[in-house]
């Protein structure tokens, strides 16, 4: 088992909190922390951009992670989402035993 921290960003707090349940709900993730809105500072299509985001931190595991960004890709507003997985390479035994078990089924294909 593979753990990763995946992050993104969305819009408001409404399609944020959707996200974070549908990711938990099939499994996707063991857990998602939906953080308070910041600023984001950008360049997007030649223009530099400021807006507020609301940051995402998905605990999830490398099996799992088709399914994290099947997700995001299906149901994030942007039409080039931030998504970034990051590899954990250590942690709490315990708490990396728990997301391994809460995403156990992607592990086994």
């Amino acid at each position: 088992m593979e753990p990763l921290l995946v992050l993104t960003n969305l819009p408001d707090v409404a399609s944020a909190e959707k996200l974070a349940r549908a990711l938990i709900e099939c499994r996707a993730a063991a857990c998602v922390n939906v953080l308070p809105a910041c600023p984001s500072i950008y360049r997007w299509q030649g223009a530099v951009e400021v807006a507020t985001e609301i940051p995402l931190l998905i605990k999830t595991t490398r099996a799992a992670y088709p399914l994290v960004e099947e997700v995001i890709r299906t149901q994030h507003p942007y039409d080039v989402p931030e998504l970034i997985a990051i590899s954990i390479t250590d942690g709490l035994p315990a708490y990396l035993d728990w997301l391994a078990m809460e995403t156990e089924k992607h592990d086994q294909e």
